[in-house]
C-alpha cells in the first residue's frame, strides 16, 4: 500500500512538471472584427513550444488547400509545426497569440500558385489578364517536356496577435511559409487516353534561388494589402520531400521584413533535418547515433527473434539529435504479452539513449495502438501508457 502511495505521489509530480502552465482565467478581449467584436484568450499554454490560440477558432482563408498541394502527410505536419518554430525567432510565445491566416484570401493563393501565362495561353484558358499573377515560371515547352518545373507548391500564412493594456487584440506580425518542390511531378497523356506520371528532380541551389526570388515578390504583394502594409513579416522556405518519402522535409532558410519596409533582411539558414533510422544517409551523416539505434533494434529483436520492423524518425537541429520517434509494429497474442513487451522496451529506451535526448516509442498491432513510451529530455522517469 505504501509503495502504491509513493507511486501516485510520483505520478502527480511528473504530471505537474510536464503539464500546462496556468495563467489565471480565460481572458475576454476586444478584436478588430466588427462582426463579432470579442474573442477569448485561453487561460493556459500547454508548452513554451506553442502559442495560445485566439478563440473562437477561425480557420485560415486557404483551409484545405494544403492537403492537395503538399506531397505527404509527413510534410504537411512539419510544414505547419516547423513554421511555428520559425515564428519563435521573432514572436515570443508569451507575448503573441496565434491565429490561422486571415489576410490572404484563398482565391488569391490559388492564383499565386499558378504559372505565369503567355497571351496565347491566357486566351486558350479563357483567363483574364488580371488573373495572370502566378508565381511559378511560364511553361513554353511541351506536355512531355515542360520548359521549367513548378517550384512553389503552397503558401501558408500564420498570424500573430498582440494585446494592449486595454484588452484590445490586433495583428502584430505575419509569418509566411513557402513550400518548394524538390521533385516536380507532371503528367504525360498517352495516345489511348491514359497518362504516365513523370518526375524531375530540382537541385537544392535552383530551388533555393527560385524560392528567394518568389519570397521577394510575395512581400511586395503583401505590402499592397491594407492590413499588411505596416506589420513585421517573416518569410520562410520549406523543402518538401518526394511522394514516396517516409520522413518529412524541412525549412531551409528564413528572412524578416521590418515594420513598414518592403525589403527582405539577410537570409538566415535553418539547420534542421529529418533522417530515417536505419538508412544509408543516416549511416553516412550520423554513424554513432544510428549505431546506437541499431543496438536498440537488435535487443528488441531478441525478444521476438523473427521480427525486424523497428523504424526510427530522427530530428536533428544544428547537427544535434534532439528528438527520436520510434515505431514498432508487432502482433501480440494477448494483453499480458503486450504489457511484458512494453516493459522490456521501456528498459531498453532508458539503457540505450542519452539522457538529453527526447525519445518516444509507439507500439502498434493490426488492432491499432498498443502502447506509448515517452522519455522526455533530462528525465529519469519515462511515461508509459498501455491502450485498453
Amino acid at each position: 500500500m505504501r509503495k502504491l502511495s509513493l507511486l501516485m505521489i510520483s505520478l502527480v509530480f511528473l504530471l505537474s512538471a510536464c503539464g500546462p502552465k496556468f495563467q489565471g482565467q480565460n481572458q475576454v478581449v476586444q478584436t478588430n472584427d466588427k462582426a463579432k467584436g470579442k474573442a477569448i484568450i485561453p487561460s493556459y499554454n500547454i508548452s513554451d513550444n506553442y502559442y495560445r490560440t485566439i478563440l473562437p477558432f477561425k480557420p485560415g482563408q486557404a483551409r484545405g488547400m494544403v492537403v492537395n498541394d503538399i506531397n505527404t502527410r509527413y510534410d504537411l505536419n512539419e510544414f505547419e509545426m516547423g513554421l511555428m518554430r520559425i515564428a519563435q525567432h521573432n514572436f515570443d510565445t508569451n507575448k503573441y497569440y496565434f491565429q490561422e491566416g486571415q489576410e490572404i484570401p484563398g482565391d488569391t493563393i490559388k492564383l499565386w500558385l499558378n504559372r505565369q501565362y503567355t497571351p496565347e495561353q491566357l486566351k486558350k484558358n479563357n483567363m483574364k489578364a488580371s488573373d495572370n499573377v502566378g508565381l511559378n515560371p511560364v511553361d513554353t515547352g511541351t506536355p512531355a517536356a515542360p520548359s521549367s518545373p513548378i517550384y512553389l507548391a503552397h503558401i501558408l500564412e500564420h498570424d500573430y496577435l498582440t494585446k494592449d493594456d486595454k484588452g484590445n487584440v490586433a495583428l502584430g506580425g505575419v509569418v509566411i511559409g513557402l513550400a518548394l518542390n524538390s521533385t516536380y511531378y507532371y503528367r504525360v497523356t498517352n495516345s489511348n487516353g491514359t497518362f504516365n506520371e513523370m518526375e524531375k528532380t530540382v537541385s537544392y541551389n535552383e530551388m533555393q534561388s527560385q524560392g528567394k526570388s518568389i519570397a521577394a515578390e510575395v512581400v511586395k504583394r503583401l505590402r499592397n494589402m491594407k492590413d499588411l502594409a505596416d506589420v513585421p513579416i517573416t518569410i520562410a522556405l520549406f523543402e518538401q520531400q518526394s511522394k514516396t518519402s517516409v520522413i518529412p522535409g524541412n525549412f531551409i532558410s528564413y528572412a524578416t521584413v521590418d515594420k513598414g519596409s518592403s525589403s527582405l533582411n539577410s537570409w538566415q539558414k535553418v539547420n534542421e533535418k529529418y533522417y530515417l533510422f536505419p538508412s544509408t544517409e543516416a549511416q553516412t551523416d550520423h554513424r554513432d547515433d544510428e549505431t546506437e539505434f541499431l543496438n536498440f533494434k537488435q535487443d528488441v529483436e531478441q525478444y521476438f527473434p523473427n521480427f525486424n520492423g523497428v523504424i526510427g524518425k530522427a530530428f536533428y537541429s544544428d547537427d544535434q539529435l534532439s528528438d527520436l520517434n520510434i515505431t514498432i509494429p508487432i502482433q501480440f497474442y494477448g494483453k499480458t504479452e503486450g504489457i511484458g513487451f512494453t516493459q522490456y522496451v521501456t528498459g531498453l529506451v532508458m539503457e540505450h539513449f542519452p539522457k538529453y535526448l527526447s525519445v518516444s516509442v509507439s507500439v502498434t498491432s493490426v488492432d491499432g495502438p498498443e502502447a506509448l513510451i515517452v522519455k522526455k529530455a533530462n528525465s529519469t522517469d519515462p511515461f508509459v501508457y498501455i491502450y485498453q
